[in-house]
C-alpha cells in the first residue's frame, strides 16, 4: 500500500517560519540574567505558519 505524505505547512511569507525572537535590551538583572523582550510576527501571531488561501470559484473569482 502506499503512504499518503500530509501536505506541507505553509511558511509564513513574513518571518520565513521564525516566528518568534528574543531582543535583549543590554545588561543583567538583579540575579545575572540578560534582560530579553519577545517579539512575535504579526502576519502570523507567532506560530510561523499561515493558513492555505480558499480557492474562490464562480464569475467573481
Amino acid at each position: 500500500m502506499t503512504q499518503h505524505t500530509p501536505p506541507a505547512s505553509r511558511i509564513c511569507p513574513a518571518c520565513d517560519g521564525f516566528a518568534s525572537v528574543a531582543v535583549t535590551l543590554g545588561g543583567r538583572n538583579s540575579r545575572g540574567h540578560l534582560r530579553t523582550l519577545t517579539a512575535h510576527c504579526p502576519a502570523c501571531h507567532g506560530t510561523g505558519t499561515v493558513p492555505a488561501r480558499r480557492v474562490r470559484e464562480g464569475a467573481g473569482a
